[in-house]
C-alpha cells in the first residue's frame, strides 16, 4: 500500500515535470527566458525528488514500464527545448557577426582623421 501510494506521488511529479517542459517551450517560444529559467531552477528540487524516489521504490513490471514510458516523453520534451535554443542560439551568433562585419566597414569608411589610411580586414 505504501510503495502504491509513493508510485501514485512519483507518477504525479513526472506529470508535473512533463507539463513543466511544454511551459518552458511556450516561454522560450515568446522569447520569455527570464521566466524559464527561473521555472527550470525550480524544476531541479522536483528532479532530484523524483530521482531518490525511484532509487528507493520497488516497482512492479507495470509501474515500472508506465514511469519510462513518461520518463521518455519528459526527455524527449527536454531534447526539444535544448534543440529551440541552440538553433536560436546559431541564428544570434550568425546575426551577431553579419553587425560587426557591418560595423567593421562602415568604420573603414567614415572620414576620420585618426584613422586615415587604415587597413580593413573584411574577412575576420
Amino acid at each position: 500500500m505504501q510503495d502504491e501510494k509513493q508510485f501514485e506521488q512519483l507518477m504525479l511529479q513526472y506529470n508535473q515535470l512533463k507539463n513543466g517542459a511544454g511551459d518552458i517551450r511556450r516561454m522560450i517560444e515568446n522569447e520569455d527566458f527570464d521566466s524559464a529559467m527561473t521555472m527550470i531552477k525550480a524544476r531541479e528540487e522536483i528532479f532530484l525528488n523524483c530521482k531518490c524516489m525511484r532509487r528507493y521504490l520497488e516497482l512492479t513490471p507495470v509501474q515500472e514500464k508506465e514511469a519510462n514510458t513518461i520518463l521518455d516523453e519528459i526527455r524527449a520534451l527536454e531534447m526539444e527545448n535544448i534543440n529551440i535554443l541552440t538553433k536560436g542560439i546559431a541564428e544570434v551568433r550568425k546575426a551577431l557577426q553579419t553587425t560587426q562585419k557591418t560595423e567593421k566597414i562602415h568604420n573603414a569608411y567614415a572620414y576620420n582623421e585618426n584613422s586615415k589610411g587604415s587597413i580593413v580586414n573584411v574577412e575576420e
